[in-house]
C-alpha cells in the first residue's frame, strides 16, 4: 500500500508489527484514537482491577486495518 495521509508504515519501530495477522500494517494510529470511547468498532476485553473497569486492546487490529480508515475518521467526527 502507498503511504499517504492515509496509511503509514514503520518498519523500523522496534515494535512493529505491534499485532499480528494484517498483511499491510498501518501504523498512522499507533495509539488508538478511540481508546477512550465504551463502544468502538474494534474487539477491546474488559477486565476489573482495584474496581475499575479497564479495556485491554492488546488483540485489537481494528485502527491499524488500512481499510478502516474512513471509519475511523467518522466517529471521531462525531465524538
Amino acid at each position: 500500500m502507498e503511504n499517504s495521509y492515509r496509511f503509514f508504515e514503520n518498519k523500523d519501530c522496534k515494535y512493529f508489527p505491534c499485532h499480528k495477522g494484517l498483511a499491510d500494517f498501518n501504523c498512522l494510529f499507533c495509539y488508538c484514537p478511540m481508546y477512550r470511547l465504551e463502544h468502538c468498532p474494534g474487539n477491546p476485553r474488559y477486565f476489573e482491577k482495584n474496581g475499575r473497569r479497564i479495556k485491554d486492546c492488546s488483540d485489537c487490529t481494528f485502527p491499524h486495518d488500512p481499510e478502516h480508515y474512513d471509519t475511523i475518521m467518522q466517529i471521531l467526527r462525531e465524538t
